[in-house]
């Protein structure tokens, strides 16, 4: 008796144990998607509740590569749809995508600002989508209930955070060499991105939408309310309206992510500033970019979406013209991008801003509690892990 008895003891310790190591096991996963210049990224926590910043374009392409993600990862419905702000390449897909998913609360910085929707009628169908459903204008300060991972709202609607997060309100050394830009060319809703800090434990990850480098200092200088990042996505896609040195560097990332295209992101001074940071380790992008050359491109392993040789070659020997460049739009004869027999676009790309050749893969993130992570490029499945901070 005694034997029988201290032997389910042991087996019923050996469970707990067991059960134990299996909760703390538990990951936060982050599935970066290929939008090709636009935005979607989905956010499951430990216990599988889902959050869903943007949609990407509309068209069925972005919305068919974001469902993909979401069957990968085993979720059923959106718990928070986050619009970072109500651009076309950020909410396009939303209303075709409401119709493939459940979603439970809609989350985001309240009215648009800009005259005329880039996708026409969009304020009225999303009206009756959150008028059925829970709806949270978001507010720097907020937090938005997301079981184990501590969500913060640090800008929304062109206001910033002001009392600091846990970490953060130290004096920000990379303010010094601030220099402010004329945006009023800047499209007005960028500004007005709702922007989310992930704490996982000792993790930590930001996601800014459209913000712009203006407004970056207003929430960075001369104080950073946020601390340090293990985790950035590169503010607006990699292109150089954002992500100044008293962003990036004021936040000290690990590893960047950068959902770009080809041809939108990777701009020259943006990876300049990425590599220049202070304990960057690696960056990690969606695409390999025609504006950051061979120069400062990652390798490969560490991109998700690669041209084949032919498209290569034609890109290093003939550049097409990037995002934010005269004449990014129309690219000439024979290049990526241009239009090909019966309309179509010719060597494997479509629309003025480029798409690769190939399929679409995405870059998935697990995150610890402890503060190690690691990222898979699901293009080759290399994985690397990144042990937590001292």
């Amino acid at each position: 008796m005694r034997r029988t008895f201290a032997f389910l003891l042991a087996l019923a310790l050996a469970t707990a144990v067991g059960s134990a190591q299996s909760r703390s096991s538990k990951t936060l996963d982050i599935y970066f998607i290929d939008t090709e210049g636009g935005h979607s990224t989905l956010y499951v926590a430990p216990t599988g509740e889902s959050l869903l910043m943007d949609t990407g374009s509309p068209g069925g392409r972005d919305v068919a590569r974001i469902m993909a993600v979401i069957q990968a990862a085993g979720v059923k419905q959106i718990d928070h749809m986050v619009l970072t702000h109500y651009h076309g390449d950020h909410v396009g897909g939303l209303e075709e995508l409401a119709t493939r998913i459940p979603m439970v609360q809609f989350i985001d910085h309240g009215p648009t600002s800009e005259p005329k929707e880039q996708v026409p009628g969009f304020q009225n169908m999303y009206a009756a989508l959150y008028a059925k459903a829970k709806h949270m204008v978001a507010q720097p300060g907020d937090t938005i209930p997301f079981d184990g991972v501590t969500v913060a709202v640090v800008t929304s609607n062109g206001e910033v955070l002001k009392t600091p997060l846990p970490g953060g309100g130290r004096p920000n050394p990379a303010c010094a060499g601030f220099v402010p830009r004329d945006e009023s060319r800047v499209d007005p809703d960028n500004p007005m991105s709702v922007g989310l800090v992930f704490t996982y434990g000792k993790f930590r990850t930001i996601n800014l939408g459209d913000f712009t480098w203006n407004k970056e200092q207003e929430l960075m200088c001369p104080n950073n309310p946020i601390g340090t990042v293990d985790l950035y996505l590169t503010s607006h896609h990699g292109i150089d309206q954002s992500g100044s040195p008293a962003l990036v560097h004021g936040l000290q990332p690990r590893v960047a992510i950068m959902h770009n295209s080809t041809r939108k992101g990777g701009a020259i001074q943006t990876m300049q500033t990425l590599h220049t940071s202070p304990g960057l380790e690696d960056i990690w992008q969606l695409h390999w970019a025609y504006a950051a050359g061979l120069e400062y491109n990652s390798p490969a392993l560490f991109i998700a979406n690669m041209e084949d040789n032919a498209a290569m070659a034609n890109v290093l020997l003939n550049p097409p013209p990037t995002f934010g460049q005269p004449g990014a739009g129309r690219p000439g004869p024979g290049a990526p991008g241009a239009p090909g027999p019966g309309g179509r676009a010719g060597g494997g790309a479509a629309g003025g801003r480029g798409e690769h050749t190939g399929p679409a893969f995405w870059i998935k993130v697990s995150a610890q509690s402890d503060g190690t992570f690691s990222v898979t490029n699901t293009r080759n499945n290399f994985t690397k892990t990144y042990a937590a901070r001292k």
